[in-house]
């Protein structure tokens, strides 16, 4: 996996490439740990993103409610294998998906 930040002001955006599953997700957690401070707006760009697991979904569930006190996150450029597991897993409920 591998994970690109780019900071504007209080805005975040991470893009992820590869797999975010039970071997990678423990790093974008650790990845996410110091950058949200400051952040208001947070965007998770997928669109190399291959492959997401429990572990990967567990990761964004918590970085959603992280940011519900203190901004917004937004995930865009979902793949149709992605969407697929956001859907059956009723996370199309829970994020903001665009």
């Amino acid at each position: 996996m591998i994970i690109n930040k780019r900071t504007e002001g209080s805005k975040l955006t991470i893009h992820i490439e590869g797999r975010l599953d039970t071997a990678t997700s423990p790093e974008l957690s650790k990845e996410l740990e110091t950058a949200l401070d400051g952040v208001t707006e947070l965007v998770f760009d997928l669109t190399l993103l291959e492959y997401i697991s429990s572990s990967g979904l567990r990761v964004l569930l918590s970085v959603q409610k992280a940011m519900n006190g203190k901004g917004t996150m937004v995930v865009k450029n979902v793949s149709e294998l992605v969407m697929e597991v956001f859907e059956i897993t009723g996370f199309v409920d829970i994020l903001t998906i665009e």
